[in-house]
């Protein structure tokens, strides 16, 4: 941590703040599992990536056709452990915190055609050499431009308030999307946007398509980075995917933007003469 003389003293949160840090990061020893089951929720991870909507028993199949000896219950649990949920509906789907409020879908049928429309968020499961960790982003629909993302060893809601307060720093949507999940439905996180007045949307229950754009980061993110250079801590997964945030963000240019990057639509330097509507 830093140094610093004995008569001035800085309190580790502080610390913490000044190296863009949670504390949960600073604590972090890797979960331990055994090399199969490390192998098993790498797999697991992959098949995932690809078919977001498929559950247990439909990646245990999967598994299965590739030689994995393994059943559903063991895959379900290790899903579990890893935070991935089916973006379909089953008899035993997790349900959010039933104190918490869910907000209703905005977005069915709206045409997406400029910055700062809507916000979206989600995390998603990132391996590491010896455990894993939580990546949680914002992107901007319009733009795709992400405007504020956070790494954590724990999924709490803290990681999640501090990463939307960080993209607030740079304006704030029309309307904010996320998924039902703890995290985005706890009074914590949804106080800050209605704090800022911005309009809280959350993904249908069984809506694959809701969150789609942030689903195609995800792809795009492991793909592209994660799985070609496999991290092995927090701190190489921060530096590593700061790197690429940076060139995705600045210098990756999408088909789906007449080949602009995300910043360059984000700040105003393109004007896009073609609309997206959301599914």
């Amino acid at each position: 941590m830093i140094e610093y003389e004995d008569s001035v003293k800085i309190s580790v949160r502080r610390q913490c703040e000044l190296l863009e840090l949670s504390r949960a990061s600073l604590y972090y020893e890797p979960v331990g599992f055994n090399e199969e089951d490390q192998r098993l929720m790498v797999a697991i991870d992959f098949e995932f990536t690809q078919t977001p909507f498929f559950g247990a028993r439909k990646i245990s199949k999967e598994l299965q056709k590739k030689g994995w000896a393994v059943g559903r219950k063991r895959v379900r649990t290790l899903m579990r452990i890893m935070g991935l949920q089916a973006s379909v509906p089953t008899k035993n789907t997790s349900k959010p915190n039933p104190n918490n409020k869910v907000y209703p879908y905005l977005l069915r049928g709206v045409p997406i055609n400029r910055v700062n429309q809507v916000w979206s968020m989600d995390i998603t499961y990132i391996r590491l050499g010896k455990g894993f960790a939580y990546l949680t982003a914002i992107i901007d629909w319009h733009s795709r431009y992400v405007i504020a993302w956070r790494l954590s060893n724990t999924l709490t809601t803290d990681f999640c308030v501090e990463c939307l307060k960080d993209a607030l720093a740079y304006g704030k949507p029309e309307i904010f999307n996320t998924d039902q999940g703890c995290q985005f439905t706890s009074e914590d996180f949804t106080q800050v946007l209605r704090d800022a007045g911005i309009k809280i949307s959350m993904d249908g229950r069984g809506r694959a398509l809701d969150n789609i754009f942030v689903e195609r980061l995800w792809r795009t993110v492991k793909y592209e980075n994660v799985y070609l250079k496999g991290y092995t801590t927090i701190p190489e997964a921060r530096c590593g995917l700061r790197e690429y945030f940076d060139w995705y963000n600045m210098a990756r240019s999408h088909q789906s933007l007449d080949y602009e990057t995300p910043w360059a639509v984000f700040s105003g330097l393109q004007v896009m003469g073609s609309e997206v509507a959301a599914h």
